[in-house]
């Protein structure tokens, strides 16, 4: 993964340009916005694109929301488009060692320069209390814009109707799945949670969804007929089948593909790449330019990380994002199937907002240890009350706060064959990557 050194000519724009921050500066603004919580409105952070002449506008996009898998999807569209010979942006969210990771043109994160450059501009035209996030989407819709790309993915942030990336107008939308998350802010029920995701659903743009449940199906369906958008699911309208030793074959609206190469580890994968593939079908509809050899190419050229990946392979270590019920659903049946081992020990951190009970719950049957660790950020659950429930849920554990620490304890536990496993949080995936490799012997 690299950066530009300098993708846009910032010395070259008139005075009002010229920086007065440093990178670190950048990073510090961004960090005081972090204090400021969540915003459920779409108006200051509509204001602010205004004011900076609505780079969103200035492009194409595709639109990407739902609980899990948001991120692989727009990978592996990402991933295509630029196989497609298309100058792709890709903004994705949360990072796993460095911001800048979130705002990528064709597989390359945003410079230290350039994000500077963005956030000193931004920041002189702000009026009003924008949150980290929003601050975070403006970045990168301005920057997508100041480089010139002809299509920029957005993967949503939570929910999606009062989500900051919901001002955009995009070639289509995209629901994964969904699945209870967020409560506090998207409401109790699946259907409040359905509701608020399908806010992304524009006037005429089409809606590709994973969607199983019935209900929620119908909800969506409805929405969509609303908005006169044309509505298209897996498994209706366009299926996948996984063929074995990493291939799938996917039968399409109006074109099929045989034994393609799916780099990305894990069953789930399967059901994202469908997606990927109807939206780019709905693409070409609409005039993009892609060869059968360049989807091909770009699905297996894809990559993502965080999800099922292998960071060391002697001894076995793994991290998953996996950050909700059905993130987890999705870990401990590719635990089940995808990987052998002897002993399972699990180190695990979560944020205080999450259903970290049934989370917890749903590792007691496979796990031989779990592992309670925190990740540094302020909204990580204490290990002492991970602990304390799983004394409750009959699971063995044991607390190591420092999450370095708790994978070489894990290591030491699971032996040469065993398997550790982190999850509970892509914060706490980061944190182990940012200090990974590390002295490891068992």
């Amino acid at each position: 993964m690299g950066s530009y050194r300098r993708e846009i000519p910032w010395l070259f724009l008139d005075e009002r340009f010229l920086l007065r921050m440093n990178y670190q500066d950048s990073l510090k603004f961004l960090e005081d916005l972090g204090k400021k919580g969540i915003n459920m409105d779409l108006g200051p952070v509509s204001r602010l694109l205004a004011r900076l002449g609505n780079p969103h506008r200035k492009y194409k996009t595709i639109h990407i929301g739902g609980s899990n898998g948001k991120g692989s999807v727009g990978a592996m569209l990402a991933s295509i488009l630029k196989a497609g010979g298309y100058r792709v942006g890709l903004y994705t969210s949360p990072h796993l060692v460095d911001f800048r990771e979130r705002i990528r043109i064709d597989d390359r994160i945003i410079s230290e320069e350039d994000m500077t450059g963005c956030v000193d501009h931004i920041r002189r035209s702000i009026r009003e209390d924008i949150t980290y996030f929003e601050m975070a989407t403006v970045i990168a819709f301005l920057y997508f814009q100041l480089c010139h790309v002809d299509i920029a993915v957005a993967e949503v942030g939570m929910g999606g109707r009062l989500d900051a990336t919901n001002c955009v107008d995009p070639e289509l939308s995209i629901i994964t799945n969904i699945s209870l998350e967020h409560q506090q802010y998207l409401g109790r029920r699946l259907e409040e949670i359905a509701r608020e995701k399908g806010g992304i659903i524009k006037e005429q743009r089409p809606l590709i969804t994973g969607v199983r449940q019935k209900h929620v199906i119908a909800l969506l369906e409805e929405m969509a007929r609303q908005k006169h958008a044309p509505f298209m699911r897996e498994g209706k309208d366009f299926q996948v089948r996984y063929r074995g030793e990493g291939k799938i074959s996917y039968y399409g609206m109006l074109k099929s593909f045989r034994n393609i190469p799916l780099p990305l580890p894990g069953r789930h994968q399967v059901g994202n790449a469908s997606l990927a593939l109807a939206a780019t079908e709905i693409l070409q509809q609409k005039g993009f330019v892609l060869s059968d050899e360049e989807v091909t190419q770009g699905i297996a050229a894809t990559r993502w990380e965080g999800r099922l990946e292998t960071l060391s392979a002697d001894p076995r270590v793994i991290v998953d994002g996996a950050h909700n019920i059905a993130g987890m659903s999705v870990l401990c049946r590719a635990l089940r199937s995808d990987f052998s081992y002897e002993r399972l020990i699990v180190v695990f951190g979560v944020m205080n907002d999450k259903n970290y009970g049934r989370m917890l719950r749903m590792l007691a049957g496979m796990a031989d240890m779990v592992i309670m660790t925190e990740p540094e950020v302020t909204r990580s659950l204490p290990a002492e009350r991970l602990y304390t429930l799983a004394q409750t849920c009959d699971v063995p554990a044991e607390v190591v706060k420092n999450p370095r620490e708790a994978v070489l304890q894990a290591v030491k536990l699971a032996g040469r064959s065993g398997l550790v496993c982190v999850t509970g949080s892509l914060y706490l995936v980061g944190a182990v990557k940012a200090d990974f490799p590390f002295r490891m012997a068992t």
